[in-house]
């Protein structure tokens, strides 16, 4: 399970990997939903693939950049690290759920970002979303707005078998 210092660290590497990524990712693919990259972060290669979301319901009256991450850090160690950034401040202390093909699984949430909550699960996810059509993450807001955001993973495989190959553990 990771810990919370983790979970900071990586909010924070995660933000600011987003805003390097804008500047210096080079765009190794696009399959259908899922685009990768890759770029450098502290000198070590970086991959990720990423989506937005299909459909979101919810009763919010504002709401940020909702994305679906796989993250591949070789240099440490990391490989099919799941995430949402959501759009909104989570409600603390309460967890999302990433659900697909009739499994669920939870996630841990801080600020606007999740994970999952169990690091054994990352591999079943990643299965289960290989061998689906969708996955639906459901959250609740810091304000107590319930949300559910509906993710194509028409490409997941192809895009998935990209960020695989580019970096490599």
């Amino acid at each position: 399970m990771k810990t919370i210092a983790a979970i900071a660290l990586a909010t924070g590497l995660l933000a600011g990997v987003q805003a390097i990524a804008q500047e210096t990712a080079k765009v190794l693919g696009t399959f259908k939903a899922w685009e990768v990259h890759s770029f450098q972060e502290g000198g070590a290669k970086v991959c990720n693939m990423f989506t937005k979301p299909t459909e979101s319901e919810g009763n919010y009256t504002q709401r940020g950049d909702v994305y679906m991450f796989v993250t591949n850090r070789p240099a440490e160690g990391v490989t099919d690290e799941f995430s949402v950034q959501i759009g909104y401040g989570f409600k603390t202390g309460v967890p999302a759920f990433a659900i697909v093909g009739g499994r669920k699984f939870e996630l841990f949430t801080q600020e606007d970002f999740a994970w999952l909550h169990k690091d054994k699960d990352q591999k079943a996810l990643i299965r289960a979303m290989r061998g689906g059509s969708e996955i639906i993450v459901e959250g609740i807001s810091g304000r107590g707005t319930k949300t559910k955001d509906v993710f194509s993973l028409s490409g997941f495989t192809a895009a998935h078998n990209m960020v695989s190959s580019a970096c490599k553990s």
